[in-house]
């Protein structure tokens, strides 16, 4: 098998060939055809995520491909899913309908699933509410978007450039602005719920624009910067912050995920977007890419054997 590996925080990253993974009891093989490249894959390989792996270890999150008696599925992995081979329990291959692609499917679960938890697990959205996505042009911000639209929300998509705000409308949001005076904008649309994958200074914003009884959603800090809220503002018009670990609470709850990522793949509405696709050795690149803000959507790595 071939397989990316991180031998050192902060250092690039190895393509390298590894004895094939053999299965263990309860595990199944999965040959790779796609692996989604997360936010948090480029973190971890940087040594700035909470979680520190035991070098060397390979990355990716989540995988899709197929099983030795041809199934096709996609797999919460938590590392190992940057590689063409890789071992999972078998309660986490969820098999795949037949609309969904690998390489859509590879970018789902994380996103979707974490879209989906934010949402209605955290802020209980309610069917007519109003929403604000920040980072609509990512990968979770255009989950966001999309689950919202779903539960019967409008939803204002807010994003850095017109390109990722043209997604966002693609993807089924009601309006898309830019972050130029969003507070004012977001204020006079009106927001229950805001989703703030992003952070920074855009979190105040959010913050302040949200309506009586709305719910700041925190999500992540893709900027770099972990906001500090001014308590006065949660205070003001009983508003909430809530935060969510859908990934800790994924690996505690494993029967409740898959049911919940078992409801996305056949839920009305939710159609993901078409990913970038890159070959496998460009790991390095496409993470650098993705924590540095330069893509739209997601990226999937695929291995040489599905690009020869």
């Amino acid at each position: 098998m071939k397989a990316i590996v991180c031998t050192e925080y902060g250092k690039p990253v190895e393509l390298v060939e590894a004895p094939d993974p053999v299965p263990g009891p309860g595990q199944v093989l999965v040959q790779v055809e796609a692996a989604g490249v997360n936010f948090v894959d480029g973190l971890m390989v940087r040594g700035g995520y909470q979680i520190r792996p035991p070098l060397p270890f390979t990355p990716g999150y989540e995988v899709a491909g197929r099983t030795p008696d041809g199934t096709r599925v996609l797999a919460i992995t938590g590392l190992g899913g940057f590689a063409s081979h890789v071992l999972v329990h078998a309660a986490q291959a969820v098999p795949l309908p037949d609309h969904l692609d690998a390489a859509r499917a590879a970018a789902f679960a994380q996103s979707y699933c974490t879209a989906l938890f934010a949402l209605r697990e955290r802020a209980g959205l309610r069917p007519g509410e109003r929403v604000l996505v920040l980072g609509a042009g990512g990968g979770v911000g255009l989950a966001a978007v999309q689950v919202a639209k779903a539960l019967g929300a409008d939803v204002l998509a807010a994003a850095s450039s017109p390109a990722k705000r043209e997604v966002a409308i693609r993807a089924g949001a009601d309006e898309a602005v830019g972050y130029d005076d969003l507070k004012a904008t977001a204020r006079a649309w009106g927001v229950d719920v805001a989703v703030d994958p992003v952070g920074g200074a855009l979190s105040e914003q959010a913050l302040r624009a949200l309506r009586e009884r709305g719910r700041l959603l925190v999500v992540g800090f893709a900027s770099g910067e972990i906001p500090r809220l001014p308590a006065n503002q949660v205070l003001l018009r009983s508003r909430s912050v809530m935060g969510l670990d859908w990934g800790a609470w994924s690996m505690t709850h494993a029967a409740e995920n898959r049911a919940m990522l078992e409801e996305l793949l056949t839920m009305p509405g939710i159609d993901p977007v078409a990913p970038q696709v890159r070959p496998l050795e460009e790991a390095g690149q496409a993470m650098a890419d993705l924590v540095e803000r330069r893509v739209t959507g997601k990226i999937v790595l695929v291995p040489a054997w599905r690009t020869s």
